[in-house]
């Protein structure tokens, strides 16, 4: 329990139902679905949605989606990829034949049709209890109507603002400029599409007017999209992929996402005493660092589409985390890991949501960078995502841009199972961070005793590359001891990642969490 005479948040306790998010009005919504009758399904669509709107530079229709599902009276683990595909026309040899090294994250290149309006309506038939028509109803109206921009929605988008071109720049910006907190932003077109999705189904969206805008704002950019790549675009039903770390089974998504890289990391910190030490030192944050170069280097070199990766078994394998572990100098940083394959960025939404029956749903969306890659169709004004500046040019690399292919993946939704007992969805936004957040978030529960608030509101350090970000909640003695010890030590600009999670009692009731590194909250009923 945390001491009331400093600032912070309590958990959120309730029995009939909880959302944790990144934005209050999507909390609200998907508690409004749950009482008037929806599912947890139906409530983390209709929450993840009027995210879109209220977080406009995290996500979009225009963006990918991925979900862990616990349906209920059931203790399995489904997993939905909702990530998009390259058009079939992309190539990797003319790109590379133009002299370019890598994806332009702003350039059609980049966009891949987006997944998550199919994992939306796929999900709601396969699970949901209204129906797409009934589930985003009262979402409509406030893409009509508008909300007023949040304190670190406001931050962020002053961050990105020049990232947007052409229509996109009329829509988001407010006579040029980034808009100030509490403007109320309004996306009429947006409004109208979820109108025809409501009628049509995923029909509304990738056939018809509606893509019809979307490929002829990116064939004028000069990209190789066709409404046949939008008309076959399909969310996949997939194995989740798992490991154990003291006794507490991390529940991942198999590639194309990257929590593989989670799971090989929590391996490598298993091969050191982590719960002997500070959790808020320099040792800790010095071999968590060490095993997250280690990890993502795996992951830079293995992931891809699935189609594409063939050794997810070695990098699954305790035996390779004892190797790499080896490597491990506690008192000395190593040089930093291969450059990542794909570029950073720190933008996604998050919602968890559990009803009163326990289905509980793990859902992240995301356009990737800030902005996506800039653009907006023209008619409707949807931003389309940049998710393909996520692969490599790199020839023969298993990420090698490709046709019909899908790039490796940042956003991985969580859960957590016990004996059998799934206990915990869970997620933490970031980017590249989110491995690294997820075995941070499972280790401070597991090895220090907190509660999910206290976990997510702990201090957190990112070996990014050759540049150890460290909050400013870490000490200065810290942060001098971390230099020592060889690690280029910055402060990032903006606090690192988000997180929210919602903890299944096995005595009846539900405890939420969410992080106040971003504007939204915990809401049960």
């Amino acid at each position: 329990m945390r001491d009331f005479h400093f600032p912070g948040r309590s958990p959120v306790l309730s029995t009939n139902g909880m959302c944790a998010t990144s934005h209050p009005l999507g909390a609200k919504i998907a508690i409004d679905t749950l009482a008037r009758g929806g599912n947890a399904v139906d409530a983390a669509i209709a929450g993840a949605v009027v995210l879109g709107l209220c977080e406009p530079q995290m996500t979009g229709l225009g963006g990918d989606a991925f979900v862990l599902l616990k349906p209920a009276g059931s203790e399995d683990v489904l997993a939905l990829n909702g990530s998009g595909r390259a058009p079939a026309g992309a190539s990797a040899q003319k790109l590379r034949a133009q002299g370019l090294k890598t994806v332009p994250e702003t350039s059609p290149h980049a966009v891949t049709v987006p997944g998550a309006v199919d994992t939306f309506c796929t999900l709601s038939d396969a699970h949901g209890k209204l129906g797409i028509a009934d589930t985003l109803a009262p979402v409509i109206a406030y893409f009509d109507d508008g909300v007023p921009v949040a304190p670190r929605v406001a931050s962020d988008w002053a961050l990105a603002a020049d990232t947007l071109q052409g229509s996109a720049r009329d829509l988001y910006l407010v006579d040029g400029k980034p808009p100030q907190v509490g403007h109320r932003l309004a996306l009429p077109g947006q409004a109208e599409v979820l109108r025809r999705i409501a009628k049509d189904g995923r029909a509304g969206f990738y056939e018809g007017e509606v893509a019809a805008d979307m490929v002829a704002t990116l064939r004028a950019a000069g990209g190789v999209h066709t409404q046949e790549d939008f008309a076959f675009t399909a969310s996949d039903w997939t194995d989740p992929i798992s490991g154990l770390y003291k006794g507490v089974e991390l529940v991942e998504h198999p590639p194309n996402g990257q929590g593989a890289t989670a799971i090989l990391m929590n391996n490598i910190l298993a091969q050191f005493d982590i719960a002997g030490l500070d959790p808020m030192g320099a040792k800790r944050a010095h071999i968590e660092a060490e095993a997250a170069k280690l990890a993502y280097d795996a992951r830079n070199r293995l992931l891809a589409d699935p189609d594409h990766t063939a050794r997810l078994a070695h990098m699954l394998d305790m035996e390779t985390a004892r190797r790499l572990a080896a490597l491990i100098n506690p008192k000395r940083a190593m040089a930093a890991a291969a450059p990542l394959t794909e570029a950073i960025h720190k933008d996604t939404i998050y919602i968890t949501v559990v009803d009163r029956d326990r289905m509980a749903v793990s859902l992240i969306y995301s356009i990737f960078h800030s902005f996506g890659s800039g653009m907006a169709s023209d008619k409707f004004g949807i931003l389309m995502q940049n998710r393909g500046a996520g692969f490599t040019l790199d020839r023969w690399h298993p990420n090698e841009m490709g046709p019909g292919k899908r790039p490796m993946h940042t956003i991985i939704p969580g859960m957590l199972r016990k004996d059998g007992r799934v206990t915990m969805p869970f997620g933490v936004m970031g980017g590249a961070y989110q491995p690294n957040g997820h075995s941070r978030f499972l280790s401070n529960m597991v090895d220090f005793g907190m509660d999910a608030q206290t976990a997510i509101d702990a201090p957190r350090s990112f070996a990014d590359g050759s540049v150890l970000n460290v909050e400013r909640g870490y000490s200065d003695t810290v942060r001098a001891e971390l230099y020592a010890m060889g690690h280029d030590v910055r402060t990032p600009d903006t606090a690192i990642g988000g997180a929210q999670a919602i903890r299944i009692d096995e005595s009846g009731y539900l405890e939420g969490a969410s992080d106040p590194r971003k504007d939204g909250c915990a809401l049960g009923y």
